[in-house]
């Protein structure tokens, strides 16, 4: 992204420089006179005209520190068609009001302005139709679920005027991910199945095909290429293109290539893929010689030691449940004087998922123990950016009023762990943003490490784009809440044998009483697993006074929150269960007027 913000006064300077931590901003200004010439260290000083003039055209995002009034007397002269123009957010200098004033749809500034919304603490002041009356963003709402758009903005306008006016607008979707249909803002399109006819000027279309005045694109199409050596990139493509547009299918549908490995080297290939941002995925010869196709090869049997590449390929990279949609067709050179040389042979698969992992995003999301303003910041950007939320219900259920009508939560029960997170990196490879929630802190006992675990699997050029975003955790609040029992050295232990041998948790629980640390236990105690606690307790007390203090915090940071104090030889077994957190104190650790206190050394 590039995007530049301006200061329209002095007083801008703070939040300039923080603007320009954030990934949205490349560059920061104040703006100047002609008069005002001089230099700036920090910021430099310019003309805002001057800047907008040289600018507009290369920018996706402009942010104004100032006034609205100003901002658009300065874009005014700029301003062209809306999927043109630049992103216009306008802030107040304290961060408190962020306005999306231009490109809300197509420039995505709408949803920038809740993610910053979230980084400075500030309110969102939306004027659109979308937000007001629970509009879909027709010509827009489609990037966030990893498609590609077609047709003329004119005509998306249309559909866009019709929806305003409370018309009826209909959907008509035969490919790609159907998870925004789960979104509060469905009920608002009628969907028409397939067989159904489309009502003309008033129907978008989600598919494949090229024939549709209004089209949102998944990318589904995998592209079966085999070819003669160094045929050129030239050939390719022009030969690419007439498949396609003669079978009417978009090349925006198309999620990769696929070839045999022996076209590693093969430039043209490589080329026509990385003009297109597209990637190539090689099979071997062993695997491609598995797969039954229509049009077997002979010849290039007893060349390569395979009947097909191109038709094999495309299903291969397509997966399970794909269908060959269209046979192979060999395209040849007929112009000798041309640069096209050579010969090759097209094949298209349609998958039944999306591929777009270079769209997609994972963050792994620590949602803090409980209250939603443990959240943090760096969470609640995450929050926003994403367009599906996947986690417990219980902990999904505690973030809720953060969620925007056009994002889908996806739940699911407590032992699920695994399941979460191979449903994160699906979503995640089909080119969606997906938020995945761990209460606490991600990192400790929750789905960070499973996620990695799971991520380490998939080939590094193929992986989505991840992101760890840490939380507030239920033992640091468990801390503050008795004191500051954690403040010279200390270690968090969890009594859950169901995936650590019990015998082990026994070894760590032994070197941390002779290592003399803080202990914090987590998972102390369940319906069935009834006797661990006492286990750790009574091996405790073979090492520490059983006057240690204790406390005992349970369900932290949400409405029953209660903290109690004991000693190692009076803890009520009876009132622990699976939410509570208790914090066993070392040798040096008070217990002074309801003060948990581990002394650090200072006095």
């Amino acid at each position: 992204m590039k995007g530049i913000a301006i200061g329209l006064s002095d007083t801008s300077k703070e939040i300039l420089k923080r603007l320009k931590k954030t990934e949205f901003i490349n560059e920061i200004y104040i703006a100047s006179s002609n008069k005002r010439t001089r230099g700036n260290a920090e910021i430099p000083l310019k003309k805002p005209t001057i800047l907008l003039q040289d600018k507009w055209e290369k920018l996706d995002l402009i942010i104004f520190i100032g006034s609205i009034g100003a901002s658009i007397r300065l874009i005014n002269p700029f301003l062209t068609t809306k999927d043109k123009d630049p992103g216009v957010i306008v802030m107040d200098k304290q961060g408190s009001r962020i306005v999306p004033l231009i490109g809300s749809h197509q420039s995505n500034a709408q949803n920038i302005a809740f993610q910053i919304s979230s980084l400075f603490g500030g309110e969102v002041i939306e004027t659109s139709n979308s937000n007001d009356q629970n509009y879909l963003n027709l010509d827009s709402f489609g990037h966030q679920w990893g498609w590609k758009r077609s047709g003329k903005t004119s005509d998306w306008s249309k559909l866009v005027i019709r929806q305003a006016k409370n018309k009826k607008i209909f959907c008509k979707q035969l490919s790609g991910n159907n998870l925004w249909k789960n979104s509060a803002l469905d009920g608002i399109i009628t969907q028409l199945s397939q067989d159904e006819t489309e009502k003309l000027n008033s129907t978008f279309h989600v598919s494949i095909f090229n024939n549709h005045a209004n089209s949102w694109h998944p990318p589904t199409l995998w592209i079966g290429i085999g070819c003669e050596r160094n045929t050129s990139k030239e050939l390719i493509e022009k030969s690419l293109n007439t498949f396609l547009e003669s079978n009417n299918l978009s090349k925006l549908s198309i999620a990769g290539f696929a070839t045999i490995d022996l076209k590693k080297d093969e430039k043209g290939i490589i080329e026509i893929a990385k003009d297109n941002n597209l990637p190539i995925k090689f099979f071997s010869i062993e695997n491609l010689s598995k797969i039954n196709v229509p049009n077997p090869s002979n010849i290039v049997l007893n060349e390569i030691g395979t009947p097909s590449v191109a038709e094999a390929a495309c299903l291969l990279a397509a997966g399970e449940g794909s269908k060959l949609l269209k046979e192979k067709r060999i395209f040849k050179n007929t112009n000798f004087s041309s640069n096209e040389n050579g010969a090759v042979t097209f094949a298209i698969a349609e998958s039944k998922n999306q591929y777009y992992p270079s769209n997609g995003e994972i963050h792994v999301v620590g949602s803090g123990p409980g209250d939603i303003s443990f959240l943090t910041n760096n969470a609640r950007k995450a929050l926003s950016k994403c367009s599906v939320w996947i986690g417990y219900k219980m902990y999904l259920d505690l973030i809720k009023p953060l969620k925007r009508k056009d994002q889908v939560l996806i739940e699911s029960n407590l032992t699920e762990e695994k399941q979460r997170c191979e449903k994160a990196i699906k979503l995640a490879e089909e080119g969606i943003k997906v938020a995945l929630i761990s209460s606490g802190e991600s990192g400790f006992y929750g789905m960070a490490g499973l996620t990695l675990e799971l991520i380490q699997k998939i080939k590094k050029e193929y992986r989505p784009y991840y992101e760890i975003h840490p939380g507030i955790s239920s033992v640091q609040l468990a801390a503050a809440l008795g004191g500051a029992p954690l403040m010279n050295d200390f270690c968090s232990i969890s009594l859950s044998d169901k995936l650590t041998p019990w015998e082990l948790i026994k070894k760590r629980i032994q070197g941390a009483l002779l290592g003399d640390f803080v202990i914090a236990i987590f998972n102390p105690q369940s319906i069935a697993r009834n006797w661990q606690l006492k286990s750790a307790i009574e091996l405790c007390l073979k090492f520490r006074s059983e006057n240690t203090p204790v406390l005992i915090a349970r369900q932290v940071g949400r409405e029953n929150q209660s903290k109690k104090f004991f000693t190692l030889n009076s803890i009520p077994f009876q009132e622990v269960d699976m939410l509570s957190i208790i914090i066993i104190g070392n040798s040096k650790t008070t217990l002074i007027d309801e003060i948990f206190l581990t002394p650090r050394g200072y006095l």
